[in-house]
């Protein structure tokens, strides 16, 4: 595939997963949303959904990584050529980006609201810094819609949360190749790919809120410490190097693993 394939197709792919995954995260969040409170099921689902979008916009352009986890998996097992996992792992970040930016479009009246409401300003530390968990930094009111963050923080928990959960999800997308006598299980593969999705959410998500993929953190991280914002507090960069490293690492592992066991 050519390279403005690539980069057409994991810009929009990884566009449409934030987009739907930030989403339901937004729907479930924010005050004077329908969907408030919906709880833990709704978020796993939202977001295994939201790769099926994703995968199924995308695969028949770019194969549909959105995740460079993916790419670097891929590349190890020898699926792609190394030469292009910059271009994917550029195209994902920018379209993480759009995606945060799409859900704070779409969800901007209840963002507002949220943020000035008493209640909600009333929860939040009475001063910038350190709170409790270890002297954790403050992280803003919303900075879940957009970014991951443990229950508990202790790095090497959390990063190996991240890292098990990360090789999971890409030895379930590398070994699809096996079916079909290797041809994989074309679009169905992308329906595959959601109900992992879904069962790391429901199995493994609790500790850290399963990022298993860094542009999934990272691009609407950044997104949440530019946009406008009334209120919104920190953006907890002290912890965000591990949904990032984690799902990196288990991707290799996973790619490793695969030419170890399955080739």
């Amino acid at each position: 595939m050519s390279s403005s394939d690539i980069f057409i197709g994991e810009t929009i792919g990884t566009a449409v997963l934030i987009l739907l995954g930030g989403g339901v995260c937004a729907a479930v969040t924010l005050k004077r949303s329908k969907a408030q409170n919906a709880g833990w099921l709704a978020i796993t689902f939202g977001w295994g959904f939201a790769v099926l979008t994703g995968a199924y916009l995308a695969g028949g352009v770019s194969g549909a990584h959105l995740n460079p986890a993916v790419t670097i998996g891929l590349a190890i097992e020898g699926g792609i050529k190394w030469s292009d996992v910059p271009l994917y792992l550029g195209s994902q970040l920018l379209g993480a980006m759009i995606g945060a930016v799409l859900v704070w479009i779409t969800y901007y009246g209840q963002f507002q609201a949220h943020l000035t409401d008493p209640e909600i300003l009333a929860e939040q530390p009475a001063e910038e810094g350190l709170v409790d968990q270890k002297s954790a930094p403050k992280a803003g009111p919303v900075l879940g819609i957009f970014s991951t963050g443990p229950e508990i923080r202790n790095a090497v928990q959390n990063l190996a949360t991240e890292i098990i959960a990360t090789v999971v999800l890409v030895l379930a997308i590398l070994t699809q190749g096996l079916n079909d006598n290797g041809n994989g299980l074309g679009v169905l593969g992308a329906l595959v790919t959601a109900l992992v999705v879904v069962g790391i959410g429901l199995s493994l998500g609790g500790p850290t809120g399963y990022a298993i993929n860094p542009v999934r953190d990272l691009g609407p991280r950044i997104v949440h410490s530019l946009l406008p914002l009334p209120n919104k507090g920190g953006s907890d960069w002290s912890y965000a190097w591990i949904p990032v490293a984690g799902p990196l690492v288990g991707g290799a592992i996973a790619g490793g693993l695969y030419n170890i066991a399955f080739k």
